[in-house]
C-alpha cells in the first residue's frame, strides 16, 4: 500500500504522524511511504532521516494526497485539505468531528474513509491513541494555567505552589480520566491545593487512594461545581465523551461566581469544551477574558511540544497503521473490533452515532464484515 504523510498546516502544529522508525516498519512490510518535504522539522526530524529509512520525499502536500491510498496525519483536515480527499481514500488522524459540522459534512461528501484516532478502543475499552496526547495535554494544562495566573497575563498574580506563609493556589479539575489525573498529579506536585471531580465513584475511590494528600476527590454535581468555582484560581476542563461533544459543566452565569483573574484551561475545546464560554484559540493568541476570567482554549496543546508529542503519539499509532496498510481497512477492522470503532465516516455514510447525533445527521452503523 502507498502511505502518505503530509505536513501539518494547523496553526502552531509541529507534530508529524510518522517517525523514521515507523517508516522502517512500514517498509519491512512492503509498503511505500511518501513524506512531504519539511514535514518533520517541527519535531526535530530532518528529511535526510526519513530518506535513510526508506521514505520517498515529495515537494508538495497535493502530491502526497494524490498518490497515497492511505493518508496518515495528526490533526483533522482543514478546509483547504478536504478537497484533496478522494473516493475510497483512507484518512487516519484525529478528527473530533463532533466539534465541527463543516468538517463532518466535508469529509462525508468526499467519499473518503475517516478512521479517527480518538474513538479506537483496545480490548479493555480504553482509548489507546488518545491516551498519550491526553497525558501531554493534562500536564501542559497546569504549565499553561500557572503561566496565565501571572499578573502580566491578566491573571490573579498567584504562584501555583505558594511559599511558606502564603497559601498556594486552588485548582479545580473537572474530570478524572487521563487528562485530569495528569493535571491533578502535576498541580499537586507543585504544591497547589487540588479538587478533582468526577461522576464515577469507582474512579474517585481509586484516585483517592493514589493521589497525594493535597488532592481532594469530589463527586461532580452542578452544586459542587458552583461551590468549588468560588474558590478556584485555576480550573481545568478535562471531560471527554468519546466521539461526542463535551458536556456543558461550566455555564456562562457561573463565571460571575469566580474570582477576577482566575483562569480556565479547557482541554476538551477540540470537542466543544465543557465551559459554555470556551472557544478554540491558537498558541499565537491563546487567551481571552470574559467576565474577568481568563480563558485558554488552544485546540492543539500537544502541538507546542512537537518532539515529545510526536514520539509519544507514534508509539501508539504505528501498530494500527501497519495493520491498516497490511490488510486494508475493511479486513483490518473485521479482525479488530476496537479498530472498527475508529471508522467514523465511510464513503458518504456517518458511521459513528455520537457524531451523527451532534448535528442531527443520518447514521448508518459500520459493518466491517
Amino acid at each position: 500500500m502507498i502511505i502518505g504523510v503530509p505536513k501539518e498546516i494547523k496553526s502552531d502544529e509541529y507534530r508529524i504522524a510518522v517517525v523514521p522508525a515507523g517508516v522502517e516498519q512500514l517498509k519491512k512490510h512492503g509498503h511505500t511511504v511518501f513524506i512531504e518535504r519539511g514535514a518533520g522539522v517541527g519535531s526535530g526530524i530532518a528529511d535526510e532521516d526519513y530518506e535513510q529509512y526508506g521514505a520517498e520525499l515529495l515537494p508538495t502536500a497535493s502530491e502526497v494526497w494524490a498518490r497515497a491510498d492511505l493518508i496518515c496525519k495528526v490533526k483533522e483536515p482543514l478546509a483547504e485539505e478536504i478537497p484533496h480527499i478522494r473516493e475510497g481514500q483512507v484518512v487516519f488522524t484525529y478528527f473530533h468531528f463532533a466539534a465541527s459540522r463543516e468538517l463532518t459534512e466535508g469529509v462525508r461528501d468526499s467519499g473518503g474513509v475517516a478512521v479517527a484516532y480518538e474513538t479506537i478502543e483496545d480490548t479493555q475499552g480504553r482509548l489507546p491513541l488518545l491516551a498519550p496526547m491526553s497525558e501531554v495535554a493534562g500536564k501542559m494544562s497546569i504549565q499553561e494555567g500557572a503561566k496565565y495566573l501571572e499578573k502580566p497575563m491578566e491573571g490573579r498574580g498567584i504562584l501555583l505552589g505558594g511559599i511558606p506563609g502564603v497559601e498556594p493556589a486552588s485548582v479545580v479539575v473537572l474530570g478524572g480520566g487521563i487528562v485530569g489525573t495528569c493535571a491533578a498529579r502535576l498541580a499537586s506536585g507543585l504544591g497547589a491545593n487540588v479538587v478533582l471531580m468526577d461522576i464515577d465513584l469507582y474512579r474517585l475511590r481509586y484516585l483517592d487512594e493514589v493521589m497525594p494528600p493535597n488532592v481532594t476527590t469530589v463527586y461532580s454535581t452542578d452544586e459542587a461545581i458552583r461551590r468549588h468555582l468560588k474558590r478556584a484560581d485555576l480550573v481545568i476542563g478535562a471531560v471527554l465523551i468519546p466521539g461526542a461533544r463535551c458536556p456543558m459543566l461550566v455555564k456562562r452565569e457561573y463565571l460571575k461566581l469566580m474570582q477576577p483573574g482566575s483562569v480556565i484551561v479547557d482541554v476538551g475545546v477540540d470537542q466543544g469544551g465543557c465551559c459554555e464560554t470556551t472557544k478554540p484559540t491558537t498558541h499565537g493568541d491563546p487567551t481571552y477574558v470574559i467576565d474577568g476570567v481568563v480563558h485558554y482554549g488552544v485546540a492543539n496543546m500537544p502541538g507546542a511540544v512537537g518532539r515529545t508529542s510526536t514520539f509519544g503519539l507514534t508509539n501508539a499509532t504505528i501498530p494500527y497503521l501497519v495493520k491498516l496498510a497490511d490488510l486494508g481497512y475493511r479486513e483490518a477492522c473485521a479482525s479488530d473490533p476496537g479498530l472498527a470503532k475508529g471508522v467514523n465516516i465511510e464513503r458518504g455514510k456517518i458511521t459513528n452515532q455520537p457524531v451523527a447525533d451532534a448535528f442531527d445527521l443520518p447514521y448508518e452503523p459500520y459493518l466491517p464484515n
